[in-house]
């Protein structure tokens, strides 16, 4: 039993006594205490691979920031590297794939990773589940096919994704055929994530926002909604697509449970757009640079605008390295202690 459930009762459109809250993020360079835990790792790849490591930082933000879950530290890109296509993280620079796929050849020879092929993150949510001993929930995660794809094509980050929206273009039924090993790989690797003890999961579509309207039903929500039916009847996910912002209603149409929101979209308009799904989000991180006043007003106004019920208190996008943690704290404090009326 959780000692706190908040989480997973907001998710399930429950009611709450107030809204939970994390943060994006959370397990990360924020906190000193992560980067000297991240310091006993030669590098990114072999600290995500080290299932202690993994444990301890996913759970230092739960001791340290006071949020109502924990998510587990790792990277949407273990998908690819388990398929077939490592990927190295090139300090102060981002994700980096030597090979890229091009073609229909280079598809087939991806294979479709099952849970086994990630014991790593299956051994670091065990290891999670059982330090966190009942505190609160375990957030497990991966990337939307879309995002992975963008990155298998284009081999490393982007601002406009060109290369991989041209293989949508050009290659189209190659795309589908990629984009689908993808997202039974993703099937595959979240029924591990839950059966290691997630309680929750959420689908990170990070590049939604580079596709048009219908280029992203047909390549992006149509596999993430395969996802969600695969998984949403074993626990509740959450769907976060930055810059999506046509797609509110659609995404509400699939079986997920929670939507993501990022700081632009205002919370009334997604409520009316969204209809009885929670709501997650959706201060601009960009808010914990300012000062202690300026914080406290925006986060209670952003707590009036959602509401208490079906909504999951987060930031729009993850944390920014440079933040002040006691600043982090703050955000967390002001939404536990909030009186709701």
């Amino acid at each position: 039993m959780l000692k706190n459930d908040l989480l997973l009762r907001a998710a399930r459109g429950e009611n709450v006594e107030r809204a939970p809250v994390w943060l994006m993020r959370q397990a990360g360079r924020v906190l000193p205490e992560y980067k000297a835990t991240r310091a006993r790792a030669k590098n990114f790849v072999e600290f995500v691979k080290n299932p202690e490591l993994a444990c301890e930082v996913s759970i230092q933000p739960v001791d340290i920031l006071g949020v109502d879950a924990a998510i587990i530290f790792s990277d949407i890109l273990v998908i690819p590297e388990a398929m077939g296509l490592p990927y190295q993280m090139i300090e102060a620079k981002g994700p980096w794939f030597e090979k890229t796929i091009k073609n229909l050849a280079d598809v087939e020879q991806l294979k479709i990773a099952q849970a086994d092929d990630l014991d790593y993150v299956m051994k670091a949510l065990q290891l999670t589940k059982k330090e966190l001993n009942g505190r609160v929930p375990l957030i497990g995660f991966a990337g939307a096919p879309w995002t992975l794809f963008a990155y298998m094509i284009e081999g490393s980050g982007s601002k406009t994704f060109s290369k991989a929206k041209q293989f949508l273009y050009a290659q189209p039924q190659v795309a589908h055929a990629l984009l689908e090993k993808i997202t039974q790989s993703t099937i595959n690797y979240l029924k591990g994530q839950v059966n290691s003890g997630a309680d929750l999961l959420q689908i990170f579509d990070s590049w939604a926002g580079v596709l048009s309207e219908p280029m992203y039903y047909e390549f992006s929500l149509h596999y993430i909604s395969k996802i969600c039916d695969a998984l949403s009847p074993l626990v509740p996910v959450t769907v976060f697509a930055k810059d999506a912002h046509f797609a509110i209603q659609k995404i509400s149409e699939t079986n997920c449970s929670a939507i993501g929101l990022d700081w632009t979209l205002d919370p009334l308009k997604s409520r009316g757009q969204a209809g009885n799904k929670t709501l997650q989000g959706n201060a601009d991180p960009c808010l914990l640079y300012a000062d202690e006043k300026k914080i406290i007003s925006d986060t209670q106004h952003m707590l009036r605008a959602f509401g208490k019920q079906r909504y999951i208190c987060n930031l729009g996008h993850g944390l920014y390295p440079d933040l002040d943690k006691e600043k982090v704290k703050l955000f967390v404090n002001v939404v536990k202690e909030y009186k709701w009326e």
